[in-house]
């Protein structure tokens, strides 16, 4: 059970109930889940779900490439909720299911070409030592180009801050529990 609660429409603050209706009439059309932790600061949220438009939306990365930098950054935080909804949409945006299936089970998966391979080298590299070598950056600059590069990082470094929400607030579980992560000590598992 999520630890906090989308405000009710009826007892929304003037300022929350603005931010719900932007997020309502943008690109999503509907309030996006770490949202409901950030209503608690309006300015918060309405800066962090535009952010999130941005990134998600509205990068020179394909969406079979942001997905994939998706979910190597929920299976990085174990974020259940960030990696069933980005599973399905990175599926749906054409990856290979053996790839998202290595990454659940944090296996090397086997990559398509040198753009997948540039966004799963840097991510993982980046969430696992906080760096990028030179040799690696170089890598990427030549698969994606420098603002592709700008772009993963701001992808990794956003959809760190979701999971983070997501985990904190609970929000998503136990009904979005992905099995095929596991548990982490102290997250709450579907009884049954």
């Amino acid at each position: 059970m999520a630890r906090i609660a989308l405000t009710p429409e009826a007892e929304r603050t003037p300022e929350e109930q603005a931010v719900c209706q932007e997020a309502i009439s943008g690109i999503r059309g509907r309030v996006p889940a770490p949202m409901i932790a950030w209503l608690k600061n309006p300015e918060l949220a309405r800066r962090g779900q535009k952010l999130g438009e941005l990134l998600r939306y509205q990068t020179t990365l394909e969406p079979r490439l942001s997905e994939l930098a998706i979910l190597i950054t929920a299976r990085h935080w174990t974020a259940h909720y960030e990696w069933a909804v980005h599973k399905r949409e990175g599926l749906k945006a054409g990856m290979d299911p053996e790839v998202v299936a290595a990454i659940a089970e944090r296996r090397i998966p086997c990559l398509r070409d040198a753009q997948e391979q540039a966004v799963y080298d840097v991510a993982t590299t980046l969430l696992a030592i906080r760096r990028v070598p030179e040799a690696l950056y170089r890598q990427g600059v030549a698969a994606l180009g420098e603002r592709g590069m700008v772009e993963l990082v701001g992808i990794l470094g956003y959809y760190a801050l979701v999971a983070m929400t997501l985990n904190v607030f609970e929000i998503g579980l136990p009904e979005a529990f992905a099995p095929e992560l596991g548990a982490e000590p102290g997250d709450p598992v579907p009884e049954g």
